[in-house]
């Protein structure tokens, strides 16, 4: 299959599996295009498991507006 389709590659947009993570928890419901213009402003202010934690929940909600559900996906 390989040689038929080439090397599988990810649509949205990472540096680190954390940042993955966020993108495919953005994902839901979402066009990969709008995620990755989502995650690429958000990752330069915030892309670390300690620095989501400090985050309040409206901070969050303010970056991911434009991806849909965004209430119920801060939340994850």
């Amino acid at each position: 299959m390989e040689k038929k389709f080439g090397e599988p590659k990810c649509a949205l947009d990472f540096k680190t599996p954390f940042e993955l993570l966020v993108a495919v928890i953005l994902s839901a419901q979402c066009t990969d295009k709008r995620v990755n213009i989502v995650t690429e402003e958000m990752f330069k202010h915030v892309n670390t498991p300690e620095q989501f934690a400090n985050m309040d929940l409206e901070e969050i909600e303010n970056y991911i507006k434009s991806t849909g559900f965004f209430r119920n996906k801060a939340k994850t």
